[in-house]
């Protein structure tokens, strides 16, 4: 893990580019997460139903599009004709409540209204790992690799296998193997991708982490960053002693707020980098860049 990402600072993670400020997983949230100063742009992958890796949350493409459908039920092509910023108003991913004015770049995709200065509608589509790996070179990637729902609605691990195999083989056609780190709550796709990409940087899975949190059982060596929940099943995870203990196992945290109960303001980021904490995985990512910034100043 050394020299992933060697700045003697905390870090900056754009969590899907800044879900809160800028449409989930697009282009135009990863330009502009970067831009506000991000040095890590985290993502999550997934198989297209013609078995191109996607950057898709959710696997269906209900939640972020105009259309419905499991994505391994669409092709690449399908999926990239849709506007994945339709349902999109600031701090409230996938709220299709709102009035109609509020989703204002609905459209952009689809040519309805202009896109914004310096963008095109292709920014506003579901992207490729490729397509963001590539516009990126200089960026470290966060990757999650997500598993699809089965006939019978249950997680389905061979999905994220299926997806691990594809993402190794891209991470290796690009070079890409000092500054990709990957995650996944399922152990055994996280085995099976350290397998194929053994000196690729990984984070220990749910199961993992709940064993060392909770039992004190030692970690994988290699893994030098272990990405934790601010709070798990209604327990408080980051806490000061739980950063002390990374830190006295050699470790780095990474902080992930998705999903838990918390308001992502700048105070709020600020009280996470003065835990001591290496890394925040912020859906505001310019205003964890401002809140790092008064907290060196």
């Amino acid at each position: 893990m050394d020299g992933l990402v060697a700045l003697d600072r905390p870090l900056v993670i754009a969590h899907a580019g800044g879900d809160q400020d800028y449409p989930h997983s697009t282009m135009y949230a990863y330009t502009q997460s970067a831009l506000a100063g991000s040095d890590i742009l985290e993502l999550d992958v997934m198989l297209t139903g013609d078995d191109v890796l996607i950057v898709q949350h959710d696997d269906t493409v209900d939640r972020t599009t105009e259309a419905s459908g499991p994505v391994n039920e669409l092709t690449l092509a399908e999926i990239q004709a849709l506007d994945n910023a339709h349902w999109f108003v600031a701090g409230f991913w996938g709220d299709q409540s709102r009035p109609p004015e509020e989703y204002v770049f609905r459209g952009v995709r689809t040519g309805a209204i202009e896109a914004p200065d310096g963008f095109e509608a292709d920014d506003f589509r579901v992207a490729t790992f490729r397509e963001v790996a590539e516009r990126f070179p200089h960026h470290v990637l966060d990757v999650e690799i997500k598993l699809q729902r089965n006939a019978d609605g249950e997680e389905d691990p061979a999905t994220g296998i299926a997806a691990a195999e594809v993402l190794a083989a891209e991470i290796a056609a690009l070079s890409r193997e000092e500054s990709v780190i990957v995650a996944c709550f399922n152990d055994e796709v996280l085995e099976v991708f350290s397998e194929l990409a053994p000196t690729v940087a990984t984070t220990p899975g749910e199961a993992t982490l709940v064993g060392w949190f909770l039992e004190g059982k030692a970690l994988d060596p290699q893994q030098r960053v272990i990405q934790l929940p601010f709070t798990y099943a209604g327990i408080d995870v980051v806490t000061p002693d739980t950063v002390a203990r990374v830190h006295d196992e050699g470790l780095e945290v990474w902080v992930w707020l998705s999903g838990t109960d918390v308001v992502e303001t700048r105070e709020f980021y600020a009280s996470l980098f003065a835990l001591g904490v290496d890394g925040v995985i912020a859906g505001r990512p310019a205003e964890a860049a401002a809140a790092l910034a008064e907290t060196a100043g």
